[in-house]
Order: C-alpha cells, then structure tokens, then sequence
C-alpha cells in the first residue's frame, strides 16, 4: 500500500505544481516560420499591439518570427510589473540589433552586474557633474540663449527646426560627458547628430524588426548595413576623443564624465571585473549622448508644433510667464508658479508619446504574473503608449488637453500614470536633467517667440501623425518664430 500512496501523493503534487505555474499568456494564434508577423504593422507596431490588447486583455503573448513576446499593457499592469515584480522584470532582452551594436556592454541594453556597476556609476557621476543641481541649470540656460539667437537670425521667416533643437539640446550632456560645447555649425557635431538621429529611426524600420526576428537575413538588409556603418563612424569618434583625455587626464580634478571613468578604470585595473573597460566606455557615452539628446529635443520640436496647432494655449502659457517671469530669464524656481506651463509640458509629453514600445524588458527569472507563467529570459515590451492613452487613467487619452494636469481650481497635479521616463529599475537615468531641460528650453522659446506655421499652412491642418522610427518624432515641418517685443 505504501509504494502506491507514494505515488498518488507524487502525481498530486505534479499536478499542484503545474496548476501553480499556469499557464503562457493568450494571444493570437501564430504561423509556422512568420509566427503573428503577417498581422504586424512593422512601421507602427505599437498600432497593433494596441489593437490586441482590448481583444486579449492586458497581458498577452505575440510571436515574432520563432520568438515568444509578452505584452504588458495599461497603467496598472504595467506598475504591478515594474514596480512590484521590479527583479524579476529588470533584465534586458537579447535584440539581436542591440547585441550586435552594443554587444553587451553600456547602459541600456547590457545585462545583469555590467547594467548595476554602470546604472550606479553613472548616476553617481552624472550628479556629481550638476545633474538636477544649479551648475547644470546654468548650462541649460546657456544653451537656451544660443538657441534664441539662431531662431531670431530667421527674423521670422519658415525654418526647419529639427537639426538646430537637436544640436542644443545635445549640448548639455556633451557639455558633461566631454567638458565642452560645439557650435552648431561645427560639421564633425552636426555628421554625430545625423549618425545618431539616422540610427534612431533606422532602429524602428521595419527592416531592422525583420533583421531581429530573422538575424540570418541580416546580410541582405541595407538598414542593418547602415546603423553597424554608422556605430564604427560614432566609436571611432569617441575613441578619439578619450585618447585625448588620456593624455591630459588630471586624477585629482576630473573635468567630465571621460575623466572620472578613465579613473575609475585605473582604480579597477588589478581586479578580476572588466566593468570599466574600453568598450564599456565607449557604449556608455553612446547611450548617454543618444538618449540624451534625441528624446528631449523629439518632445521640444513636438512642444513647438503643438503650440502652433493649438494657440490658444500658447497665448495662456505666454501670459503665465509674463506675469511671473517678466522679461528675466526663466529659472527652475518659477516652475511652482507656472502650474498651466507645468501642465502643459507634461501633456506635451503624455500625448507625444514618443517611446510607445519603451525598451524591452525580459525576465530574470521563471516568473508568475496574474496568473499566468512567464519562464526565465522571456522578452516583455511595455507597450508605454497604453498607459499614456489608458482611457482608465485620462479623462480624454487621445486628445491634447493641458486639464489633465490641472485641478479645479487651477493648481498642478501630478497622475501616478505619467511614465514618459517608464519606472522602476530600469527606468530613464536622466530623467531629472530632462525634466529641468524640457522646462528652461520651453519656457524660455515661448518668453521669446510665437510660433506660427508658415503663411501657405492653416493652424488646423498640421499634421500630428507621429514619424517612423524607435522613437516617434513629428513628420518634418517648417516653423516661423516670430520675435516679442
């Protein structure tokens, strides 16, 4: 009877355990090779996720070619993952463009300690260089007024605004990764901004998503070609430029984040850990000089456009600088009072949406999530663009409406479901310096301009259809700044 019991009680647990771990997440049904990429809108893959998320709920799975992807969609499912499963959701998957770019190393796409060590160093760094401090607001202040002059040398007439935001924007990260500016003419920065802004959208095409689904088709792709083309032009920059560093490096009175990474590579050269290596190096500035630049000058250029489209509320925000400002410089301090500004930056943002798919996120570990089972080295997109738009969280999701963040009576609010920077572990580094940039840059541009379209263009008719790319800039369009008195 006992060898019997044995196994009753054996098959019992089995049984147990299986119904523990549940069951993959739903989705739709996928075919053989392809998986679910003959319903994949590749330029706009948001689009489709969205769609399939009010069919299957928040959590579902879509096969990319061979692979299994969930979906994490809307505010609160979002939260339950980042923030209350933050360990087991904090890994990066391996995107076969990202490993090849980066191949491991850096900050956002590398993996377990390389990810910690330089996620803390840098931080570390980054604020002992100002970030959120007054000597980089300084800076930001800076940069504003080099940014006045060359909207005012337009005196008025139709101009392209991307490449100028761009160029300042850049210069406050480059001011702290490099201890200097350029100027905006200067062709060796202008050619690293077109690099990166080049790599940008060519890492959201549609033949880098089939490049990552089918890595064995990556000879015959011209885009795949391109950003490794463009990665060996942007390295080589670097490593130039810290080869410089080495020679007039002073240990006692770093100047920049080169500096203090070049020391901490000597510090760490007799240790088993290759944390501070070249490579690593070179990925980091990378990351930082990217992510630095192109998402707060996308939300500027989208600021801009937006107040062209609605100037009814770019008459507000000018009115509230003016009675608080004045004609003096707009600074961090005045943010308190200018609750219709903060307002409108933050919906500037909310509705830009220019991160839909945030950066992919895997499992560290076999995980269960609201029932369902996700195992160890899963890839997870959080699609971000369902939280900004979660009809649960906004009175009016697909519309520009500063109310969203003004009470009743006029007053600032925060909305728990406001993630632009996403949340959790693995959340945006810099996400305070691009709150303070975002704010002295908009401020500043609205104290001196109105922005209007150009003369053959309606305020109505501007179109707010987001471009193709990783991240989701407006379609290019022509600005006139029209100088105040």
């Amino acid at each position: 009877m006992g060898p019997v019991i044995l196994i009753l009680i054996l098959n019992i647990k089995m049984f147990m355990t299986n119904c523990s771990k549940g069951h993959f997440p739903p989705g739709p049904r996928p075919l053989p090779i392809i998986g679910n990429l003959h319903i994949l809108n590749l330029k706009r893959p948001y689009q489709t996720m969205m769609e399939l998320s009010q069919k299957y709920g928040s959590i579902y799975s879509i096969q990319m070619g061979p692979k299994k992807v969930v979906v994490l969609a809307g505010y609160e499912t979002v939260k339950d993952a980042l923030v209350n499963y933050g360990n087991q959701f904090s890994e990066r998957p391996e995107v076969p463009i990202f490993e090849e770019f980066f191949e491991g190393k850096g900050l956002i796409f590398s993996h377990g300690e390389t990810w910690k060590t330089l996620r803390r160093f840098s931080l570390t760094t980054l604020r002992n260089f100002g970030m959120g401090k007054r000597v980089i607001e300084d800076r930001i202040i800076e940069e504003c007024n080099h940014l006045i002059q060359n909207f005012e040398s337009h005196k008025g007439k139709p101009f392209e605004v991307a490449k100028v935001i761009s160029a300042s924007v850049a210069n406050v990260i480059v001011s702290v990764l490099f201890g200097k500016r350029f100027d905006y003419q200067d062709p060796q920065y202008l050619r690293l901004l077109a690099l990166i802004s080049e790599n940008v959208k060519l890492f959201g095409c549609p033949q880098i998503a089939l490049f990552n689904m089918f890595p064995a088709l990556g000879f015959l792709l011209k885009s795949h070609k391109t950003v490794l083309r463009n990665r060996d032009e942007l390295f080589s920059f670097i490593r130039r430029t810290f080869l410089d560093y080495h020679q007039k490096l002073d240990i006692n009175n770093p100047q920049s984040f080169i500096d203090a990474f070049l020391i901490k590579q000597e510090e760490e050269k007799n240790t088993s850990t290759d944390f501070f290596s070249d490579k690593n190096l070179l990925a980091a500035i990378s990351n930082l000089f990217g992510a630095g630049t192109e998402t707060t000058a996308t939300t500027l250029r989208w600021g801009i456009l937006l107040m062209m489209r609605y100037p009814e509320v770019q008459k507000k925000v000018r009115e509230e600088i003016n009675q608080v400002v004045g004609s003096g410089q707009p600074r961090i301090a005045h943010r308190i009072q200018m609750p219709y500004t903060d307002a409108v930056i933050h919906e500037v943002q909310r509705f830009a949406n220019i991160l839909p798919l945030s950066v992919p996120h895997a499992t560290t570990t076999d995980v269960l999530f609201k029932n369902y089972y996700i195992p160890k080295g899963t890839e997870v997109i959080i699609l971000l663009t369902s939280v900004l738009r979660d009809q649960a969280q906004w009175e009016k999701p697909d519309t520009f409406n500063p109310h969203h963040f003004l009470s009743s009576t006029g007053k600032f609010i925060k909305r728990e479901a406001f993630i632009p920077f996403s949340m959790g572990h693995r959340m945006c580094a810099g996400e305070s310096l691009a709150k303070m940039e975002l704010f002295l840059f908009f401020t500043s541009l609205m104290q001196k301009f109105t922005f209007q379209p150009p003369s053959w263009v309606s305020h109505l008719d501007l179109d707010l259809t987001p471009n193709i790319g990783f991240t989701t800039p407006p379609m290019p369009h022509k600005i006139c700044a029209i100088s105040q008195a």
